[in-house]
Formats: C-alpha cells, sequence, structure tokens
C-alpha cells in the first residue's frame, strides 16, 4: 500500500509537528511571541507512536520533527527514540531554531537523529538579532560546528529571504566554502497572519538562482527522500545552496510530503483550506485499519496546487502552527 494521489505523486516524507510552542520571535512567523488562541493538548507518545506505525507501513521513510520549537517537549528523545525504532524510517530529521542544540545535539543522535536544520536567518548578529529577537547568533553558529562534530549526517541552514535584509548572496558564500552543510534560501510565504511582513520584504528566489548559474553552480539531481530544494553545487565549495522557491512554476508537481500537526489533523498542504482529525483514530493500534482509510481518502481531495500567487493562503495563521 503506497500513498499516491489523484495526480500520481507519491508521499515517502512525513512532517510531524509535536508542538506549536516557540521562544523565537521572527518577524515572519511569530513577531509578538507564541500566543495560544486556545488551550491546546498535543500529541502524547503513545499517539505519535500510532501515527508513526500507520506512515511508515504506508510507505514513509523519512519523518521530520517539526513546531513551533520541537526540542522544547520535554519529552522529545522519548519521541526520537520512538520513531528510531522503526526500520522503515532511513531519515530522522528535525528543523530547530537552535537554542537547546548545543548541549543535547549528542543525546539526540544516540536516540536516532541523523539529520538536522538549524534556522540562522542572518549571518550578522545585528539583523539575526532584528529578524527572530534574540541575540544567539554566535551559539548558533557553534550548534552548526558541534552538529558537525558528532556526525549528523545531514546538516542544513535554513534561512527565510527578506528583501534588503538577508539576501546578499556574498555574505554566504564564503562561510560555506569550507563548511559540508547546505544553505536553503526559502523565499517568504504569506499567511493568515503575515501579509504585511510578505508585502514588505517578500523577494524572489529566482534572483539567487540567476547568480548561482552565473558563477559555475551546477543544478544536482533531486534524490527520492528530497524535499522541495532545488540544490546547487560547485567544484569550488565544500558546502552546498539550497533554493525552495513556492511561488515558482510547477513547484507543487513534485510534492512529496503530508503534515501531522501537533493535535493530531492531517494537512494535505501547507496552504490547504482544510484538514483531516486523525486524533480519534490514535487511540490504539487496532484503529489502524480505519486510520488508513482515512488518510487515503484524504489523499483524494488533495488539490494539484496551492493558490498563493493569489494570495489565498488557507487556514494557516502562522508557520509554527504546523511546522513549515
Amino acid at each position: 500500500m503506497q500513498l499516491v494521489d489523484n495526480y500520481q505523486r507519491r508521499f515517502q516524507y512525513l512532517r510531524l509537528s509535536i508542538t506549536e510552542l516557540c521562544n523565537f520571535q521572527c518577524q515572519y512567523c511569530l513577531p509578538n511571541g507564541y500566543r495560544p488562541n486556545k488551550t491546546h493538548t498535543f500529541l502524547s507518545l503513545n499517539e505519535i507512536d500510532n501515527v508513526v506505525s500507520t506512515f511508515t507501513e504506508l510507505g514513509v521513510h523519512k519523518i521530520r520533527l517539526t513546531g513551533g520549537e520541537p526540542t522544547l517537549r520535554r519529552d522529545f528523545v522519548d519521541i526520537l527514540s520512538i520513531i528510531s525504532s522503526y526500520s522503515r524510517v532511513k531519515e530522522l530529521a528535525i528543523t530547530t531554531n537552535g537554542s537547546r542544540l548545543l548541549k543535547n545535539i549528542a543525546h539526540w543522535q544516540q536516540a536516532g537523529l541523523n539529520a538536522i536544520n538549524i534556522s540562522i536567518d542572518s549571518l550578522s548578529p545585528h539583523l539575526f538579532k532584528l529578524i527572530t529577537g534574540q541575540d544567539k547568533l554566535k551559539e548558533l553558529m557553534q550548534c552548526v560546528e558541534r552538529s558537525l562534530e558528532v556526525g549528523i549526517k545531514k546538516v542544513k541552514i535554513n534561512t527565510v529571504l527578506m528583501k534588503n535584509m538577508n539576501d546578499n548572496l556574498d555574505d554566504y558564500l564564503l562561510w560555506i566554502k569550507h563548511r559540508p552543510v547546505e544553505l536553503r534560501f526559502i523565499e517568504l510565504m504569506e499567511t493568515g497572519d503575515s501579509n504585511d511582513v510578505f508585502k514588505r520584504y517578500h523577494t524572489a528566489g529566482s534572483i539567487i538562482e540567476s547568480q548561482l548559474i552565473a558563477q559555475g553552480w551546477q543544478l544536482q539531481p533531486k534524490m527520492p527522500l528530497s524535499g522541495p530544494a532545488k540544490v546547487y553545487v560547485h567544484n569550488d565549495y565544500q558546502g552546498k545552496i539550497g533554493l525552495i522557491m513556492p511561488y515558482s512554476k510547477d513547484f507543487c508537481k513534485s510534492c512529496n510530503r503530508l503534515r501531522v500537526s501537533s493535535v493530531g489533523k492531517l494537512h494535505y498542504c501547507l496552504f490547504g483550506d482544510a484538514a483531516v482529525d486523525l486524533r480519534d483514530l490514535l487511540v490504539s493500534p487496532e484503529q489502524k485499519t480505519q486510520l488508513k482509510t482515512r488518510i487515503f481518502a484524504s489523499l483524494m481531495i488533495k488539490p494539484e496546487k496551492h493558490l498563493l500567487h493569489e494570495h489565498h493562503v488557507g487556514i494557516t495563521p502562522n508557520l509554527s502552527y504546523i511546522g513549515g
């Protein structure tokens, strides 16, 4: 049994949010910090286990834990251990702001973590603080080095592009020249809460792409479990450059990801108009047949593409809601 939608897209990659909580105040996501609209009970260890068991049986081989900030969960190591116990999971990744990484990365790796994305929105301390509300750039740079030291197989840096703030490619090239990391530029995306920020700071990733091509960077073939990034390599650089451009043509054509929120809802698109509640079927393994049926039914209503070009952002109020 494989997860395939009406457009013959196969889904082997699950983004699993385990909390909405976040301790940063990024301008493009939670400029006023996390403020819950209502009390949430996030997925329990048992519910997470049932999610992972079901999706791996349906052909998912890559799981990324997201938030909010996923490492704020006190049982984070337990969650990693549960997921890594499934042999079908070939890649267990997290996306993190790095605030708890430096002291814990070795423990996380021992629990099964083998890939990590660290959000670093500028290499300038002043701009980093302006964008994120935190004066932690020096610590995060140490986190990158520490992740490499302990042997994390894939270390990526996420930078959300913001016009006239962090969109100068030359600022980053020297830094990745001798570091085997992938620096990923992510186009700023409009959400329900970020219309003004989007209008002020959005810039196209194609501008960076044109600069890379002019400087001799080559597009790398996409791997089966890869996300949406177009990855460029250069013989003179150990590092790579990835571009995530949701406003580019045919961006959704190669979609291979599904999302489950921290309260158990299946989102077939980051910018979809609806979500399918799975939580009532996550109590017991005996419900697995019903759970699979509901998951397959949700794929039948997954649209061919999002409507971001028309400023239609769906039900996503901000990126911490279901982990970006």
